[in-house]
């Protein structure tokens, strides 16, 4: 058995608490190291989850050789340039979504991942879910019949103010955010990227999108819509439609350990419930530990991350120019 993946977490983002203890619950994976770039916050961070090493700057953490992979959930507008960072120092990256804002720095990421030998991946943790695999098969397999449209949404309140989703500077808007689900989801589902965006915005004093509801068209005719928002309340959705029926997926992006999911065809309601994990994110951190120690390729691919930039940013140039963009 191969050495453990020694993670260094690149900032103390209230998304660690999730993170943590998945690393420590997956195979060959250790948390080695924290970063801050306040000293002082980084030591007490380091106390309180008994991480070994605390880093007073990010570029510490990045010549420290006893971590092999950074963990990456700074703003959005960061992702780019400490991707690229960690890169140069020789480490993997796992990065939050979005890993960029264009398709050209996603391509820029993966050239020099390439040729560094190094893996950086998407951290969609969803993808990786049981409840995805099982969605997939159904679709695959005609319970719904031949796909013709598909909606998917994820809202929620955004109440805290200052908060970096809210500041253009920083990647902020709920699309980004949120919408980012909704469009990985619909292009997973079509099997193929979407040709043509228009979208339409409701923005927020700041000057960053509180709503955002898109529509994405594939090829063979099926069309999509996603909608985001920071207006209201807590809501995932995925609903799938063809020829035959619809399927309801109430939780697609945050599943929990049993979820069960209807196929309606007319009157006929069939209903099934998918076994999930008792602890999310570690089948993420598993499938990443894999790529990064045995050469496997990721869940969520590049070449995924490429084309989710390219719809999201086609939407909001639509949103802009109030008019369809060819993608």
């Amino acid at each position: 058995m191969s050495r453990p993946l020694r993670w260094g977490l690149l900032g103390t983002a209230r998304i660690n608490r999730r993170l943590i203890p998945a690393m420590r619950a997956a195979r060959r994976s250790i948390v080695a190291a924290v970063a801050s770039r306040q000293p002082a916050r980084a030591a007490a961070y380091a106390r309180e989850w008994e991480i070994p090493v605390a880093h007073g700057s990010y570029d510490a953490l990045l010549r420290d050789r006893g971590v092999d992979a950074v963990y990456l959930p700074l703003p959005n507008a960061l992702h780019v340039e400490w991707t690229l960072r960690a890169l140069d120092a020789g480490k993997h990256v796992l990065c939050e979504k979005p890993l960029a804002l264009t398709p050209e720095d996603v391509e820029r990421i993966e050239a020099v991942a390439r040729a560094g030998a190094r893996v950086v991946a998407e951290a969609f943790m969803y993808r990786h879910e049981p409840l995805i695999a099982r969605i997939v098969a159904l679709v695959g397999n005609g319970e719904v019949g031949p796909v013709t449209h598909m909606s998917a949404g994820f809202t929620y309140l955004q109440t805290r103010a200052p908060d970096v989703r809210l500041d253009p500077a920083l990647g902020g808007g709920s699309l980004w955010d949120v919408g980012c689900y909704g469009v990985s989801v619909v292009r997973l589902i079509a099997g193929a990227e979407p040709t043509t965006a228009l979208g339409c915005a409701t923005m927020t004093a700041t000057g960053v999108d509180e709503s955002f509801s898109g529509l994405l068209q594939f090829p063979a005719g099926v069309v999509a819509s996603v909608h985001s928002s920071f207006r209201t309340p807590y809501r995932t959705w995925l609903e799938i439609a063809g020829s035959r029926g619809v399927l309801i997926v109430p939780r697609p992006f945050r599943p929990e350990a049993s979820d069960t999911i209807e196929i309606r065809r007319g009157e006929e309601v069939l209903r099934e419930t998918i076994e999930g994990s008792p602890l999310l994110f570690v089948r993420q951190i598993d499938d990443f530990v894999c790529a990064a120690l045995d050469g496997r390729r990721p869940a969520v691919a590049l070449s995924d991350s490429r084309g989710n930039a390219a719809a999201l940013a086609a939407l909001y140039e639509s949103a802009r120019s109030r008019r369809a963009v060819t993608i």
